[in-house]
């Protein structure tokens, strides 16, 4: 019997170091840009090494996604998700990006229904308009008339928002798969998504060419990736263990890691709208977290 609170506080620090993997990870990406490499081919570095490493793992990964065409969608989700995120925290406010990514509980009652057949209560549209009135704030500039996204960086934590929403339902739609041909979908999304996106940026100016290899950001980009691959370990390892609603809860400590991170590093601002705005969203994702545990 004792053993078992040691499992869960076990798999409780192991979806902590998810969430902080992820939560920190705007530094890394900001710092392989720095030495030219864009946060897109370093997101295609981090994947293709992972799915790699699930190839070496699990070489039966690919019967199983083979044998699942819907997984395609879980690859289009997944891939957009960490494109839109990991471009984000590298060119605007890793506070406001973060925040606007952890809009949630809005998409998921707005593709619930469609997706799942679960039709919203009243308690989901309610947390739904408290999570919209959270982005009005946080959008709302006193420079614009309309609360409106301002730049890149806003529309890519949308996007990335949305498809992480949607990445969340397709696991559930889809949890009759074989995991290791879920986790290959991930993988292979953020890998093939990334590279794509990376070259359509290049024709549009967007985004520049890959460096020559150097052992300077070539080293930072290969513990990027074995961070990243230890993190979704760590999410596999803790997921399992855990109730969905408390490893959803424990995952909203990314927020934390990358607000504190940020404006201690001097990158993100806490204005007092994007903190009264970022309350009302991770409260109404709390709120649906505890939902999810009722039920």
């Amino acid at each position: 019997m004792a053993s078992q609170p040691t499992s869960r506080a076990l798999a409780a620090a192991a979806l902590a170091l998810n969430a902080f993997v992820w939560g920190v990870s705007w530094w890394p990406f900001r710092a392989l840009q720095a030495q030219g490499l864009h946060p897109l081919w370093a997101t295609a570095i981090i994947y293709v090494f992972a799915l790699l490493s699930l190839a070496v793992v699990k070489p039966q990964a690919w019967r199983g996604f083979l044998q699942h065409p819907m997984l395609w969608w879980l690859v289009l989700a997944s891939g957009l998700t960490n494109v839109g995120f990991n471009w984000a925290v590298t060119v605007g406010d890793v506070v406001r990006v973060v925040i606007l990514f952890y809009l949630m509980p809005a998409w998921v009652v707005l593709l619930a229904w469609p997706l799942l057949g679960e039709k919203p209560s009243t308690g989901s549209l309610l947390r739904l308009a408290l999570a919209l009135t959270g982005v009005v704030i946080v959008l709302k500039t006193p420079a614009s008339p309309w609360p409106f996204p301002q730049d890149l960086a806003d529309w890519l934590a949308l996007m990335g928002g949305f498809c992480f929403a949607l990445t969340n339902i397709l696991l559930r739609k889809l949890n009759g798969t074989p995991g290791e041909a879920r986790m290959l979908a991930m993988f292979g999304g953020g890998a093939v998504m990334a590279v794509g996106a990376a070259v359509m940026g290049m024709g549009l100016g967007l985004v520049t060419a890959p460096p020559a290899p150097a052992l300077a950001w070539s080293g930072l980009a290969l513990a990027v990736s074995l961070a990243f691959l230890a993190g979704n370990l760590a999410l596999q390892y803790g997921a399992a263990r855990l109730s969905a609603s408390a490893t959803s809860l424990i995952m909203l400590s990314e927020v934390v890691f990358a607000s504190v991170s940020s404006v201690l590093l001097g990158t993100g601002e806490l204005s007092t709208r994007t903190l009264l705005g970022g309350a009302l969203i991770l409260l109404a994702s709390l709120l649906s977290v505890l939902s999810f545990g009722r039920r």
